[in-house]
This record gives C-alpha cells, sequence and structure tokens, in this order.
C-alpha cells in the first residue's frame, strides 16, 4: 500500500526527531541497533495504517448512514398528500426534479426549499421523473413505484442504483416509456436481463456501465428482449470487431 507524501513527510519528521534524540544521548547511552530501528519503524507504520483502515471503515459506515437517512420512508404521507405528492416530494427532497401531466418541472430551490405549488398537485398524475446523481437506493425507490403513470425515469449516474433496483421496476410496466442508466456504476448485464418485464420501453439508454462487460452483445440481447423499445449507448458490434492484427492472440507467444 503505498503511502501519500504528507504521510512519508510525517514519518520523515518523526525519524529525524527521534535520531536527534538518539545523538543527544549518545553520551550517555549507546544508540540503538539497526534492528531496533527497523523494528520501531514497522511498528510505526503498523499502527498508522491499522488507523487508516479503521477511520476509512468508520467514514464508510457513517456514509451508508447518511444515505440510508435520505432515503428514508415518506410513504405516511400518501394518505394526506396522495402517492404523486408523496413521490413527487421524496425525489424533491434528494435533488432530483419532476415533471406533473400538463405542468413544467419542478426543481428544488439553491437551498433545498420546495415550492408550496405541489402540495395542490396531489390529483395529478407525475409523468417524468429526473433522478440524476440522487443517492436513491433500492428502498427509496418505493417512492418512484407510487408514480403509476410516469412515462419517463432518468437514473443517470446514480451511484447506489444496482441490480436489485432494476428488477424492482417491474411495477411500472404498464407506463413507463423512456428509461435512461447511463453513468450508473452498479448496473451491470444480470440487472438489465430484469428488464424484459418493461414491454412497453420505447427508449433504453444504456451508456457508460462499466459494470457491463460485453456492452455490445448486451445491446443485441437487450433488443430482442425488448423489440419495440430503441437501444441507445452501446455499439451492437464493438464485441465483435476483428482482434487487431498487431495484438498477440491468447494462448500464442508474441513476436
Amino acid at each position: 500500500m503505498a503511502a501519500p507524501r504528507a504521510f512519508q513527510r510525517l514519518v520523515a519528521s518523526e525519524w529525524s526527531k527521534s535520531s536527534r534524540g538518539l545523538h543527544g544521548l549518545s553520551g550517555v547511552v549507546a544508540p540503538e541497533s539497526n534492528q531496533n530501528k527497523r523494528r520501531t519503524v514497522l511498528q510505526f507504520l503498523s499502527d498508522y495504517f491499522y488507523d487508516v483502515e479503521t477511520l476509512r471503515e468508520y467514514l464508510f459506515q457513517r456514509q451508508m448512514l447518511k444515505v440510508h437517512r435520505k432515503n428514508r420512508s415518506f410513504l405516511a404521507m400518501k394518505g394526506s398528500f396522495g402517492p404523486y405528492v408523496t413521490g413527487a416530494y421524496f425525489v424533491l427532497k434528494l435533488g432530483g426534479a419532476v415533471k406533473f401531466q400538463g405542468q413544467e418541472w419542478i426543481r428544488p430551490g439553491k437551498r433545498g426549499q420546495i415550492s408550496p405549488s405541489l402540495w395542490n398537485l396531489h390529483s395529478v398524475p407525475v409523468e417524468a421523473v429526473d433522478a440524476s446523481d440522487c443517492v436513491i437506493n433500492y428502498e427509496g425507490l418505493d417512492h418512484i413505484l407510487l408514480l403509476k403513470d410516469l412515462r419517463s425515469l432518468s437514473l443517470q449516474r446514480c451511484p447506489h442504483v444496482d441490480d436489485w433496483c432494476l428488477a424492482h421496476l417491474h411495477p411500472l410496466a404498464g407506463s413507463l416509456r423512456e428509461l435512461s442508466l447511463a453513468g450508473c456504476p452498479r448496473v451491470s448485464e444480470r440487472g438489465l436481463a430484469c428488464l424484459h418485464h418493461l414491454q412497453n420501453l420505447r427508449r433504453l439508454d444504456i451508456s457508460d456501465l462499466p459494470a457491463v462487460s460485453h456492452p455490445g452483445l448486451t445491446h443485441i440481447l437487450l433488443e430482442e428482449m425488448l423489440p419495440h423499445c430503441e437501444v441507445v449507448g452501446a455499439d451492437w458490434a464493438q464485441d465483435l470487431q476483428p482482434r487487431d492484427a498487431a495484438s498477440p492472440i491468447p494462448g500464442q507467444p508474441s513476436a
């Protein structure tokens, strides 16, 4: 594990102090052997990296707790404000945007404030949701599923949208026409295979999915699975390109 420059300077500083202390006491006690010096440095490194790993784990758990809190349930609002306002409120709280039928897009203010006009739209269906870059996860997706008339859903670059989330979208099969998963780092072929329920899809964006190992072949399979849907973001022929003549063939020695 490579130490950062700041840590390298710290080690050098600590070792320099230790060395000056030893030289200052040279007339009183004998200097430590090289073996003892190495043991001291190794112990210092061991303690430091142990603390770093502990801190890293603590910060990760704290981040997950924060994501969990942001995806907490607002379903208790459903009885008072209806499913459309409840689902829209959740998306807006995450920093996303919603569009009610016949209305302009609603987005949160710079400080996260939500327009009071939202509460007057309890009887108007939500037709589009833009949750791009939001920290929505599997639990939070329940709020999206309240929007039974949803036609367009963008989950672009959502870091916590994974294969389980895609398997959770089937209740929107009757209405959903457009779905964007571009840039979702946790979406793989397994999750995309779950989209076979969404037979009314007309456009699907699967660009820039690092967990998909064969985007070209996945593109072909999705087109067969969703024959009426335009699949964009992956060239179906890119996995079928002939190997570069200069590239070595696996199993054979290079020239």
